[in-house]
């Protein structure tokens, strides 16, 4: 049986006092890594995930390379959409792909509903394989927030401007409504089933909410997420949950009401600002991801980063963004050494 030995990243999320700063990296699982370029070779991701043993080790793979103190489930935002009857391939050098784009309210109404333990079982057994028997940090489960997931259903693909996304939400919002509400209803009993097979903390991926006006925000989405964010604090008021949007920084005093624990934040906003307008909440951030192809640069804005981030309990170092595939994993974790040591020197200072 496994057991939690290292709850620094538990601790920083409830915004108690740690020794030392916690840090994990968004996407540390996955394309910068050599194992998991060679396992690539032989399967697509949809069959990793599927597989659990394999997706366990990837999973993992951060930890014991990087000495990272929390892992993420490795799997794709849009894994849940295959039990909501969604046709989604995830193709090279593309991303998701999806062959039956949302267009009526007709096509919304035909989406099924997502039952983890049927739909989704292989995701679940991965869960229990890493927090049973293999992990001894925590286990970060996740999801992709409606409006991110509702962009890639209604432009069929990645886009750079939403403008499909955002003229339905403007010209049709009984469609948009009826949407969010199937998506939100599908997140939180995605996330739940996570928590139930054992993550210890969750985060909620908006990847590109930014993209709308904080008034926008407030009206088409806001309802969604705080509903999203109540289901799971009702069933699981102790797991910590994490709010991730990218260039987000207009939108953090529409979070800072929502009962989410950690607010990540990108490079975009200074962390003394942040904490102004988010009271009460954890912080994750906020390195620039392209300092990692700058090592020495790097470095000197990590610690300027701990200085700031040190000044009050409740902070997680990461990434504004992903890990790029470009990054050495010796870069990772020289950071991650760099982070652990430095920050235990200042918050010893600090007492």
């Amino acid at each position: 049986m496994s057991k939690i030995t290292n709850d620094l990243f538990l601790k920083a999320a409830r915004s108690e006092p740690v020794s030392r700063i916690p840090v994990w990296y968004m996407r540390q699982a996955g394309r910068s890594q050599p194992e998991y370029r060679k396992l690539k070779e032989k399967y697509s991701l949809f069959e990793i995930t599927h597989n659990p043993e394999l997706c366990a080790y990837v999973t993992r793979l951060p930890v014991e390379n990087y000495g990272v103190d929390a892992a993420i489930l490795y799997k794709d935002i849009m894994t849940p959409l295959v039990g909501l009857g969604v046709d989604v391939e995830i193709k090279s050098n593309i991303g998701p792909v999806i062959q039956n784009p949302i267009k009526t309210i007709a096509d919304v109404e035909n989406l099924s509903e997502l039952h983890p333990k049927q739909d989704i079982p292989y995701i679940l057994d991965t869960i229990k394989l890493l927090t049973e028997e293999q992990l001894t940090v925590p286990l970060i489960g996740f999801a992709g927030a409606p409006f991110t997931l509702a962009s890639y259903m209604l432009e069929g693909g990645p886009s750079k401007n939403y403008y499909k996304t955002k003229a339905m939400m403007y010209r049709d919002p009984a469609t948009w409504y009826l949407l969010m509400e199937k998506l939100g209803k599908m997140t939180a009993d995605y996330l739940n089933a996570q928590i139930e097979a054992g993550a210890s903390a969750v985060q909620l991926f908006d990847s590109w909410v930014g993209a709308l006006s904080r008034e926008d925000y407030a009206k088409y989405i806001k309802p969604i997420m705080r509903k999203i964010i109540n289901g799971i604090k009702v069933s699981h008021p102790e797991t910590p949950i994490i709010m991730q949007a990218v260039a987000s920084s207009h939108l953090l005093q529409e979070f800072a009401d929502l009962k989410v624990d950690v607010v990540g934040i990108d490079w975009r906003i200074q962390i003394g600002q942040a904490r102004t307008l988010l009271p009460g909440k954890a912080l994750q951030g906020n390195l620039d991801p392209s300092l990692l192809l700058a090592p020495e640069k790097c470095l000197e804005k990590a610690q300027a980063i701990l200085k700031e981030g040190s000044k009050h309990p409740g902070f997680i170092f990461n990434l504004g963004h992903g890990v790029f595939p470009e990054v050495k994993p010796e870069m990772l974790k020289q950071l991650t050494d760099f982070v652990h040591e430095n920050s235990e020197k200042l918050l010893k200072e600090g007492d």
